[in-house]
């Protein structure tokens, strides 16, 4: 007794293939229809599916540009069309001018690399310090109940009314605008460290001391990937109130740096400088933010918070 086989299908009993939608990759059309079973037709859902999902990631990355662009649209017609003063709100055009002007001549170079040593000298200093106090203060009830109460009481204080006292005790060289901003810095960052750090699940460092981890293993291997989220967050805010305190530390007779630009346009009446240090503090702060930003969808990939497509 014979079997009986089902007959094979020829190619021109097989239905056609759609053609792809216009503007598919043509590798990726001959990849997925090469996965396809004989006869099984591809659904043009999951093309338009990628195909959305492109456009909404673009859009996505343009959204946060599209409100300056158009406040900077119309602060310029205003301008030409005379509705704002020159003299109270230049147009854009004219900052831009002023700016390279003040290229030409090298002002405005040595003015940015002068702020940026400075910014960078105090924030290094400043984190570093309260990263290190936050964790001695985070992991010892000792070293909480000694210094805490004494630092929260410094923090209170505001930069201004230390100003006197830098330029009594340190002169007016570079030192008393580096320890402001160094003094601005700290605080961010202690604040989130010891709060993170203290707020660590204690069943996950109980669990780590079950599994024998010596105390310098279960701060590096359980502590700190637990409390790592809000001390980078506090050095995020750490670095915009550097750029805040650099504003205050370069109005103490000095010479060069953004502050002394602004100091110097407004003796001049000068509203285009003024205005472009303004934009350039501005830069400033978001470029620094977006580093620190990166750095952390980089150091918290474990997260599910930060994960690939996460928002941050």
């Amino acid at each position: 007794m014979s079997a009986v086989l089902p007959s094979p299908r020829t190619e021109a009993s097989r239905p056609a293939a759609r053609p792809p939608p216009a503007g598919t990759p043509v590798v990726t059309t001959v990849i997925a229809d090469a996965a396809l079973a004989p006869g099984q037709r591809r659904p043009a859902s999951h093309t338009v599916d990628a195909v959305s999902g492109s456009s909404r990631h673009r859009w996505r990355h343009l959204l946060p540009w599209v409100l300056p662009v158009v406040l900077v649209g119309v602060w310029q017609f205003f301008s030409e069309t005379g509705r704002l003063p020159a003299g109270i709100l230049p147009a854009p055009s004219d900052v831009l001018r002023a700016a390279w002007r003040l290229a030409e001549r090298g002002e405005l170079q040595r003015d940015i690399l002068v702020s940026l040593r400075r910014v960078s000298i105090g924030f290094f200093t400043g984190a570093s310090t309260g990263l290190l106090l936050g964790f001695l203060v985070g992991l010892s009830s000792l070293a909480h109940g000694l210094l805490d109460r004494s630092l929260q009481m410094v923090r209170t204080i505001p930069h201004l009314a230390l100003v006197p006292l830098m330029i009594l005790w340190f002169g007016i060289g570079e030192e008393p605008r580096v320890l402001l901003v160094a003094l601005g810095s700290l605080f961010p960052v202690y604040i989130n460290t010891m709060s993170g750090i203290r707020n660590v699940d204690p069943k996950l460092i109980e669990l780590g001391r079950s599994y024998g981890l010596s105390t310098p293993r279960l701060v590096a291997g359980v502590v700190l990937p637990g409390a790592l989220a809000p001390i980078l967050t506090g050095v995020r805010y750490a670095l915009g109130v550097a750029w805040l305190t650099l504003v205050v530390g370069e109005t103490i007779a000095s010479r060069d740096g953004i502050g002394y630009m602004v100091q110097n346009a407004r003796e001049l009446l000068r509203t285009d400088v003024i205005l472009l240090a303004i934009l350039l503090y501005a830069l400033a702060g978001w470029l620094a933010d977006s580093i620190t930003r990166l750095i952390e969808r980089r150091l918290l990939r474990w997260h599910p918070n930060y994960a690939k497509g996460s928002p941050p």
